[in-house]
C-alpha cells in the first residue's frame, strides 16, 4: 500500500502554525516528518547562542547574499520581538515532535550557503533600485500589502504576493522561491521512492506549499510511481 504525503502550510511567525504543526504530527504519527529546513538553518535555530554574520562570510557568500542574510536576521529579530515569537519556531516544533515520538527527520531544503551565493550572483541593479523604493515605502509612508501576521495568508493573498514579487524581482523569485521548490520537490520523490509505503508530514511555509505540490505529482507520474 502506498503512503500518503501530507502537506503542512505554514507561517514562519504564527502561534497557529505552531499548533497546527504539533497536532497534525501527534495526530497523523507519519513514519517520515520532511521540513523546510536545511542543515545549517537547523543548527541555527537549535542553538541558544544566535549566529551572527561576519565580514569574512562575505568571500563564502557574496557580498550581495550577505547583505540579504543580514537584513533578514535584522527582519527576524524586528517581527520576532513584535509577535513574541522568532520566525521558523514551527519548523523547530516540527523537528522536536517528530524527535519527541522516534519519527525520522528528512531535512528537504538547500543548503542556505548555495542560495545566498546563488542570490549573489543574480540580484539586478533594478532589483537593486525597485528593494530601496520599496523599503522606503513600507517604512516611511507604511504602504503595502497588510495582512495578519499571526495567521497562515490566504492563497488569494500568498498568490498577489509571489505574483508582485516575480514581477518586480524575477531574479530573487527565482532564486529563494522557484529553484528551492525544485529542489525541495525532487528530495520529497527521492523521500517517496526510497520508502514508498511510508506517510510523510510536510511542513512548509505557504508560499512553497501549492507549487511544491504540483512538482511532486509531475515528477512522481515522470518516475512511474503514480499511475
Amino acid at each position: 500500500m502506498e503512503g500518503k504525503i501530507i502537506f503542512i502550510s505554514t507561517s514562519h511567525i504564527s502561534p497557529d502554525s505552531i499548533k497546527k504543526v504539533q497536532k497534525t504530527i501527534e495526530e497523523k504519527k507519519p513514519d517520515i516528518v520532511a521540513i523546510e529546513l536545511d542543515k545549517k538553518r537547523l543548527q541555527a535555530l537549535l542553538s541558544k547562542r544566535k549566529q551572527k554574520l561576519s565580514v569574512a562570510d562575505i568571500k563564502r557568500i557574496g557580498l550581495k547574499g550577505w547583505l540579504f542574510a543580514l537584513f533578514g536576521q535584522w527582519i527576524q529579530k524586528k517581527l520576532g520581538k513584535k509577535m513574541g515569537i522568532m520566525p521558523g519556531s514551527e519548523m523547530l516544533i516540527a523537528f522536536k515532535t517528530a524527535r519527541k515520538h522516534h519519527i525520522q527527520v528528512a531535512l528537504i531544503d538547500q543548503d542556505i550557503e548555495k542560495t545566498l551565493r546563488k542570490f549573489s550572483k543574480s540580484l539586478s541593479w533594478k532589483e537593486k533600485w525597485n528593494f530601496l523604493v520599496d523599503a522606503v515605502k513600507g517604512l516611511i509612508f507604511k504602504k503595502g500589502v497588510k495582512f495578519d501576521l499571526r495567521k497562515v495568508p490566504e492563497e488569494k493573498l500568498i498568490k498577489k504576493l509571489i505574483d508582485e514579487l516575480k514581477k518586480r524581482y524575477p531574479n530573487v523569485y527565482k532564486v529563494l522561491i522557484e529553484d528551492r521548490n525544485k529542489i525541495i520537490a525532487k528530495n520529497l520523490c527521492k523521500l517517496r521512492r526510497t520508502f514508498p509505503d511510508q506517510n510523510i508530514v510536510v511542513v512548509l511555509g505557504a508560499g512553497h506549499t501549492k507549487e511544491v505540490e504540483k512538482l511532486v505529482q509531475k515528477y512522481l507520474k515522470e518516475c512511474d510511481i503514480i499511475k
